[in-house]
């Protein structure tokens, strides 16, 4: 049987292959989950070459009956630059195409029973920053972290140089759609089979305050690094093991506040020919020697000519311009963050309605109020790379 009977919810079921029939629930909530995931590559002077995020919107649905539900989303500038913002959008077969063209920002659809992933989107963060057309040198892309990397430091350039500034941002708001309940007491997510489950964390985050956690700054090192010989970092703590190539800076949640954190390391290369031949002490002895007593004499005054000071001066200059460009090789090349912050999003899209339509909704019940919270989560697993 196709098409809509008033003998209730199973007749009508077959028409919709995404729902099965007599759904049934004892309390009815409905839920949305937007996850953006960075994708922002860095010039070593901080100036942006790429910057995308990959949007998915989430939902999950258990309502009895056959409910008609409408979401609205919007951007900070206003819903009327929502189709410009969010590029590249697919939907689930749920909903309805038309209405969207008609009017972007518009999801009008009878979902499946349980979770399912309603929409996914790609936004650009370049030409796009507040709502405006933005220049693309800018560096303001306005990411709760931002970094640089320093290399070749100290007297042997050696030594390279982390330095991470942990910006506050600012959360989505709170959604009209959460007035009689809210997600942001950690019930909302792991409520159900969420695939996004655990991603923010155990951490109390909300779109009013949002909260970073699984901040951790991976820096890749060459081939030729034979050791780090110090690590210093301002805070957190950090993981380094020789047969690795690269070194973990871990930040913990409570210290993820607002503020600048540094990361100096000291590098040691491969033995080199030259130092092979040395003992440690900086002496080589090659061959056998035959000391007779007879020939030690008693030592004597040695001068040393203005002429032999500068050869001896020219070449240490040279044996440390020498280990400088050997340790510049071992320098790192580039430098990536991870992150998680709840309650914000870097496209700033966000929920503005989210309405059952009465009219078109069958078996739904009268005066049926459900449970409706949205959850906002921006992920970077390594996705914001600095070049140096």
């Amino acid at each position: 049987m196709s098409g809509f009977s008033s003998t209730g919810a199973s007749a009508i079921a077959p028409s919709l292959p995404w729902r099965r029939s007599n759904v049934k629930h004892t309390s009815n909530e409905l839920y949305v989950d937007l996850v953006e995931t960075l994708s922002v590559t860095l010039a070593p002077s901080g100036r942006p070459l790429a910057a995308f995020a990959n949007g998915t919107i989430a939902f999950t649905s258990k309502i009895s009956g056959v409910p008609d539900l409408i979401l609205n989303l919007s951007t900070p500038s206003g819903k009327q630059n929502l189709h410009s913002v969010m590029e590249l959008p697919v939907f689930h077969p749920c909903v309805r195409l038309a209405k969207w063209r008609e009017n972007p920002g518009e999801l009008s659809f009878i979902p499946p029973d349980g979770r399912f992933v309603l929409a996914g989107y790609e936004v650009d963060l370049l030409p796009f920053q507040n709502g405006r057309i933005g220049n693309a040198k800018s560096s303001n892309l306005k990411l709760p972290v931002s970094i640089e990397v320093k290399t070749s430091l100290g007297p042997t350039g050696a030594d390279f140089e982390v330095r991470l500034f942990i910006t506050k941002v600012s959360g989505q708001g709170n959604s009209p759609i959460t007035g009689s309940a809210s997600r942001g007491n950690g019930r909302g997510i792991g409520r159900g089979n969420s695939a996004f489950a655990g991603l923010g964390g155990s951490g109390v985050g909300t779109s009013a305050t949002p909260t970073m956690e699984d901040l951790v700054v991976t820096v890749p090192l060459p081939t030729d690094v034979r050791n780090l010989s110090e690590i210093r970092a301002s805070r957190g703590d950090t993981t380094y093991n020789p047969g690795e190539r690269h070194i973990d800076w871990h930040i913990p949640a409570k210290d993820a506040v607002s503020g600048g954190a540094t990361l100096r390391c000291t590098v040691v290369g491969l033995m080199s020919e030259v130092e092979e031949d040395f003992e440690g002490n900086g002496f080589k002895l090659d061959g056998n020697f035959d000391y007779d007593d007879d020939t030690y004499q008693a030592p004597e005054k040695i001068t040393q000519s203005t002429s032999s000071t500068d050869e001896q001066k020219g070449a240490q200059e040279a044996k440390d311009a020498r280990k400088f460009a050997q340790n510049k090789i071992l320098m790192p090349t580039s430098a990536n963050v991870s992150f998680s912050v709840k309650g914000w999003l870097a496209s700033g899209i966000k929920v503005e309605t989210l309405q059952i339509d009465t009219r078109k909704s069958r078996g739904v019940g009268e005066g049926v109020k459900p449970y409706k919270g949205v959850k906002y989560l921006t992920v970077s697993r390594g996705g914001v790379e600095i070049r140096c």
